[in-house]
């Protein structure tokens, strides 16, 4: 297994503190839910202003991510679920059951004469069936859009019965006005919207739009840090960690961008840990309820060695979201690669999976552990739809020829030449390839003979 031989070794974890791990409620003051925040239908709109549609959406998960009653659907895991122009009640309906989210968020925008009229609805999904409501219609008159829509955030927690302060409310509402400047905001939005389809061209151009999305204005924070996760997508790590750090030079108290640089610390080469751990740190001080920054510091502290450390922070993590697939697939890193527990790491991967299938990382991981256990034809099910996922996977792809070497020697030939032919143009893979043209050449041999 060639991405088992580069993991780095994790210090043992009691099976019985894991398990209480998961159990565990965390310092939530509040059931948090799984959310699904969707572009609203602005289909009947002008084409110019349809952008707005995404724009609505843009502004209530701002809001709505100062509350830790709310967890937030990964906008990312959408194209895997397939991308849609319109979401319309029954696909979000769908969609919304598919990814397991307790409640989705949509709506519908119309224009009359100088007016826009914004119809928020809401799905709750209540154990087989679902609840839809209506809330308040909103009217926005040319020219007050962007202050008509900070209320949004508030309208939406307190029709879900959550309870809020006045700071929260306020900091919310804070959190909804990100740019008072409509150009700005129109751009961001359509570079959200690109980005939601994923893959390299629709980053491309999300790396242009939010680019002038910030020279439009400079002090558009959330521009910058998402220039920066765009930047990172593209494999721009230099670029994505110079605008996550403009972002906290304009906005000390944004946490977003310190949980970004704590993941680029994490995965680059040298595997900052002590960095990764201040980032995440100062992230999780900012906003306590940020999961994800949880995540992140546990899988910083478990690869330096603090067990304890680590242990704490899956237990955060899963007590402010159990349905998180990447804790899942921490714990099954964890539970296999030190402790041996097989049965244990492949639950942990498939609901890591189960929660994201597009996860390829977790696919790896499940992979490796059933072509170990001599589970082949699981081993390459796995290790195939890695690569459906992501064509130019060379580790699935490496992985996929061994395995195959063991129940198909001239299918292990076929993977063999599609891997060099891919990897033969990466630098960072010349060492592999060396190895597998060694391979090859044996195989050629073999059956030769």
């Amino acid at each position: 297994m060639r991405d088992g031989q580069r993991r780095v070794r994790l210090v043992a974890l009691v099976v019985s503190v894991l398990a209480l791990a998961l159990a565990a409620p965390g310092d939530a003051a509040v059931k948090p839910r799984l959310v699904l925040v969707l572009p609203f239908d602005a289909s009947a709109l002008p084409a110019d202003d349809r952008w707005m549609g995404e724009g609505v959406a843009q502004i209530i998960s701002l809001g709505l991510a100062q509350h830790s009653a709310f967890n937030q659907l990964d906008p990312t895991r959408l194209p895997g679920l397939g991308h849609a122009d319109v979401w319309g009640p029954q696909l979000v309906l769908q969609t919304t059951r598919n990814v397991r989210a307790d409640a989705a968020i949509f709506g519908e925008i119309t224009r009359k004469g100088g007016e826009l009229t914004i119809r928020p609805r809401l799905h709750e999904i209540k154990g087989t069936g679902a609840d839809t409501m209506a809330l308040e219609p909103i009217t926005v008159p040319d020219g007050e859009l962007l202050a008509r829509l900070a209320s949004m955030p508030v309208a939406y927690a307190r029709t879900m019965k959550v309870t809020l302060t006045d700071a929260e409310a306020a900091r919310m509402e804070k959190a909804a006005r990100p740019t008072r400047s409509l150009k700005a905001f129109e751009l961001f939005s359509l570079a959200q919207s690109a980005a939601r389809h994923g893959g390299q061209e629709a980053y491309e151009r999300a790396a242009d739009l939010l680019a002038r999305a910030v020279e439009t204005d400079a002090n558009f924070v959330v521009a910058q840090y998402t220039l920066g996760t765009v930047h990172q997508a593209l494999g721009n790590r230099w670029k994505a960690a110079a605008q996550f750090r403009a972002s906290t030079q304009l906005d000390p108290n944004y946490p977003e961008p310190y949980k970004a640089l704590g993941d680029l610390f994490l995965a680059q080469p040298r595997r900052l840990f002590d960095q990764a751990i201040e980032a995440y740190g100062k992230a999780i001080d900012l906003r306590p309820f940020l999961a994800d920054a949880h995540v992140g510091l546990g899988d910083a502290k478990a690869a330096k060695g603090d067990t304890d450390g680590a242990i704490v922070a899956y237990q955060k993590a899963l007590g402010l979201n159990p349905v998180n697939p990447r804790v899942h697939m921490s714990l099954g890193k964890i539970y296999y690669s030190e402790k041996g527990l097989y049965y244990e790491a492949v639950n942990a991967y498939r609901k890591a999976i189960d929660f994201d299938p597009t996860s390829v990382e977790a696919r790896m991981g499940l992979g490796e552990v059933y072509e170990d256990k001599g589970l082949y034809k699981e081993a390459i099910e796995e290790y195939r739809k890695v690569v459906e996922l992501d064509g130019k996977h060379t580790g699935a792809m490496y992985n996929l020829a061994v395995v195959y070497e063991r129940v198909d020697p001239k299918e292990a030939m076929a993977q063999w030449e599609k891997y060099i032919a891919l990897a033969s143009q990466l630098p960072s893979e010349k060492d592999w390839v060396d190895v597998a043209r060694q391979h090859l050449r044996k195989l050629k041999s073999q059956i030769k003979d």
